[in-house]
C-alpha cells in the first residue's frame, strides 16, 4: 500500500490496521506533508505497526515509477475510477494500492503514476468514505481475489 498525503494520525493508523489484517506486506508513506508513524497512530494502529513494514520515500511519484521497473502494478483508489475495485483482475500479480489525502484524494502527480485508478461505487448518499475505510475495502478485496485465484489453482 502507498498513502498519499494523508494527514490525520487516526486515520493512518487505522489504514495500517486494515493493511496489516488484509495481509498487505507494506506501507510505503511519503517524507513531505504526510503524518507519520507517532504515539496516536501507533495507538490506532493496534499493533499492526509492529508487523507490517513501512518505507518513508522522498516523493511517492518516484516510487510508483520504481515500483512499475519491479514489475509492481499500481492501482489508486479514486472517486472517478473507471474500474470498480471488485473488478480489478489482480489476483496473481504484485500490486500497490495507492490511497489519496482525506478530502483531496490522489495527487495529480501520483494520479498520473498510477496504471489504473479504480473506485468503490458508494449507493448512499455521502460522496466519500474516509481514507481509513476505503483502505480496508480495497485491501481485503485485493485479498479476496487473491484467495479465489488460489482456490481455483489448487
Amino acid at each position: 500500500m502507498a498513502v498519499d498525503g494523508v494527514t490525520d494520525p487516526g486515520n493512518l493508523g487505522a489504514l495500517l490496521r486494515a493493511a496489516e489484517c488484509a495481509g498487505a506486506t507494506g506501507v510505503i508513506l511519503p517524507r513531505h506533508r504526510a503524518v507519520h508513524v507517532t504515539p496516536t497512530v501507533a495507538k490506532a494502529a493496534a499493533g499492526a505497526v509492529e508487523h507490517l513494514p513501512m518505507a518513508v520515500v522522498p516523493g511517492l511519484p518516484a516510487a510508483l515509477v520504481e515500483l512499475s521497473r519491479l514489475g509492481v502494478w499500481s492501482v489508486g483508489l479514486d472517486a472517478g475510477g473507471t474500474t470498480r475495485v471488485w473488478d480489478l483482475t489482480i489476483a496473481d500479480e504484485p500490486v500497490v494500492l495507492v490511497l489519496g489525502a482525506e478530502g483531496r484524494g490522489l495527487s495529480r502527480l501520483v494520479s498520473q503514476r498510477c496504471d489504473q485508478l479504480a473506485s468503490i461505487p458508494l449507493t448512499g448518499s455521502l460522496a466519500s468514505l474516509n481514507v481509513a475505510t476505503a483502505a480496508a475495502v480495497a485491501c481485503f478485496e485485493v485479498a479476496r481475489h487473491r484467495s479465489v485465484a488460489a482456490s481455483t489453482t489448487d
